[in-house]
Order: structure tokens, then sequence, then C-alpha cells
């Protein structure tokens, strides 16, 4: 399962290629996630669509040449020039948003801005690709030439690209996510890579440096909305310099994470969508989090009250413990972040749902879906509940942001692990 849905699924039709578009939540305010470099679709940010969904209306497009959109049979079909009309094309049918890019869509989005400052409100880069610092030697070393039986960045090649392509992905990704214990995230890359191919790649770096586009110090220079930079600090892909040096010429907001790899944003997404959330509230009205109700000295103790959906036998245990933490602080008022069917043990006890509760991914929808025909191999099935789970921490994360509580108590919640 997901954590989130689209509401509405665009077709945009520019120049003979259709582009597949979703729209998710119908918050006041609109935000695009500018799909990167074609190796990959609009997955990728599948850790910050469902949070974001909760406060705006989230777009996103698959690029050409991967996931539902079309694939263009000519290098023409993938220059610069061509993408950045995409973006455009879905702005024109949806809404002036901000713009999030990684990687090469850092770029694209930027260059948007520059061009179209009417249609971009802010831009939020992450993992930047730019040509204004220069690439990690090794990167480009043998791209045009065929090498028998690769090794390293020599697979970074047009010619292995068509041979073993899965063999260049998943070398490709192992660099993109360097950052241990990232084989989740890999695998991802490698099943929404596989969706495209070497000679589509191959026509897409061809394409994209014709030269009738230029990022340059001078595009950059050019971009009058907020921006706000991050990148980590052991990039294997892109050096971080580039986004320093982004942030520089923009003005831009700066955040580095220490040991963090390309995308960052993957990686780390609690990280990532708060600093963004917060970057949006101080400079376009967004959303933020309110702040803790004031309280009185002798105010009634507050407790937050985490209970898993998987299994009821802990859900009895917490209201057992519920009971005795009464025993002791008989005002003690506790909010329970829970879900069915723990909803309903508590609504029988007569406790009290916190209103955020709503909010949250079915952790046991997924569970069910897993289990198909009663077999579940319970350590894949957790795995594959990433989405769900991050989505659930950042409710979890803004509930205990809101509202003041002197304890949080969770049994069998991941949540307060992470």
């Amino acid at each position: 399962m997901r954590a989130s849905y689209p509401h509405t699924e665009l077709k945009i039709e520019r120049s003979g290629v259709t582009l597949h578009a979703e729209i998710f939540g119908d918050g006041p305010r609109t935000i695009m996630f500018v799909p990167t470099w074609a190796i990959i679709h609009s997955r990728c940010w599948k850790a910050q669509i469902p949070y974001f969904a909760q406060h705006f209306r989230v777009i996103t497009f698959d690029p050409r040449g991967n996931g539902k959109s079309d694939r263009p049979a000519d290098p023409e079909g993938y220059a610069l020039g061509s993408i950045i009309e995409d973006v455009i094309a879905v702005l024109d049918a949806t809404d002036t948003a901000p713009l999030v890019g990684f990687s090469l869509s850092s770029a694209i989005a930027f260059a948007v801005a520059a061009g179209w400052p009417d249609r971009v409100d802010a831009v939020v880069s992450t993992g930047a690709w730019t040509p204004i610092v220069a690439p990690y030697p090794e990167r480009y070393a043998a791209y045009e030439t065929d090498v028998p039986d690769p090794e390293g960045w020599h697979k970074y090649n047009r010619h292995h690209w068509q041979r073993d392509y899965p063999d260049f992905l998943r070398f490709f990704f192992s660099k993109v996510h360097s950052e241990p214990h990232s084989t989740k995230q890999r695998e991802d890359e490698l099943e929404w890579g596989l969706k495209g191919d070497g000679e589509m790649l191959a026509m897409m770096q061809d394409g994209r440096f014709d030269g009738a586009v230029q990022i340059d110090e001078a595009m950059y220079g050019g971009v009058r909305c907020p921006c706000l930079l991050l990148a980590g600090d052991a990039d294997a892909v892109t050096p971080p310099e580039g986004s320093r040096r982004i942030a520089k010429l923009t003005g831009g907001e700066l955040h580095i994470r220490e040991g963090g790899g390309h995308a960052a944003h993957a990686r780390f997404p609690a990280w990532f969508n708060t600093i963004v959330r917060d970057f949006l509230a101080r400079h376009l009205g967004s959303y933020a989090p309110a702040p803790p109700p004031r309280r009185a000295a002798k105010a009634p103790k507050r407790a937050l009250y985490l209970s898993s959906p998987i299994g009821l036998g802990h859900a009895r245990r917490d209201l057992a413990i519920t009971r005795e933490l009464r025993t002791l602080h008989p005002d003690l008022q506790v909010d329970w972040l829970a879900q069915d069917p723990v909803t309903r043990l508590l609504d029988a006890h007569g406790e009290r749902l916190h209103p955020a509760s709503q909010r949250l991914a079915s952790e046991t929808g997924h569970i069910e879906a897993e289990s198909g025909e009663h077999d579940l191999n319970c350590f894949q099935a957790i795995r594959r509940m990433d989405e769900i789970l991050i989505k659930n921490f950042m409710v979890f994360q803004e509930a205990v942001e809101e509202g003041g509580y002197d304890l949080v108590i969770a049994d069998e919640a991941w949540d307060i692990d992470h």
C-alpha cells in the first residue's frame, strides 16, 4: 500500500509528448515536486508527497522517458529546453507553485524560476547537479569508451548501459545512497530505473547538452524568489560544493546533512520534510505547527500515548498502564495517537483520541494487503511499509510540536525510536 494516492491524474500533451501528472491533497497552496533525470520517475518523492499533501496541493509528474510519461525516440526529445517547458506545461495545467528539485531537476527548477519568475514562489533543491562546479572526474572518465567488464565509475558508460543496464543501475544507486543501511532505497530505485532503458538514457545524455539552454552563474544570479539548498556532505554523485555555490549566487538558505549522500530527502526524510516545511512557512506563510498552549503552573499533567495497531494484546496492556498512572496522578490527561482497531478498544473504554489520529495512514491495511493468502514475510512487509511509517512519523512529530506534553509513551511504536 501507499500512504497517499492521487485524487486527480492528468495527461498533458506537449509537442507530441504526453506527460503523466498526479495531484494529491487540497491545501490552500500548491507545491510541485519536479522529476529528476529520467533514470527514475516521480515515486522518488514518496517520502515527501503524503506529508506535504496534508497541508498543500501537491503536483508531481513523471519525466519524459520513464514512468507513465512518453518516451521520445530521438535525443532532441530530451533537450533541457524541452524538459524545462514540460514544467511550465504542468504549471499551466495546475497553478503557480514553489518547485522542489532533486539532482538534475534542481537545475531545471532554478531555470524555470529565472525564466518565468511569475510562476515560481520559491525553489527547494536537494543534491543539486550543476555545471558551475566541476564534477567528480571519475564519473565521466569512460562515458564514450567501450570498456569490457567495466568496474566502478567505468560503468557510467553508454555502451555498458545498452549491454547490461541493470548492472549499471545497481552500481549507480549504490552511489546515490552511499549511506549505511540504505538497501531499501537502492532496491526502490532499481525497480523504478528498470522502467526505463539504457538507450533512452544515452539519448537523454546526448540531447540535454545541446547548448540551447545555459545553466550558468548568470542564470542562478537571476533567480529572485526565496531559495533553499540541501545537500549531504558525503554525496558521491554530485559535489556538495555545487549547492554551496548556488546558495551564494541566489542568496539562498543552505543546510548540509552530515554523512548524507546524494538523495538525503529519501534517506533522511523527516529532516528534509521539516526543514522544507519551516522554510516555506517563513517565506510563503504556509502551514507551520502552532506553538504549544500556555499552561498554568499547577495545570494537570498531559501525556501523549502511541499504541501500535498491529495486534491488540499490547493495547490492553497500554490501558492497564494508563489506569496505574491515573492512580498516581488522578487528573492526568492522556491523548491517544492511534488507529483502527486500537481506536475501537479505546473508544469502548472512554479514552480520548488525539485529532491527528485521523491523519495516520493505515498500518493494518498494509499488513492485510501484504498477507493476501495468509502468507506474510513480516520483515519484508515492514520494509515495504516505509512510506506509511515516515508519513505517520511526521503526524507524530507535529502532535508533539503542538502539544506541549509532559510525557510521551509508546508501545510497539517505531516513531519514538526514530
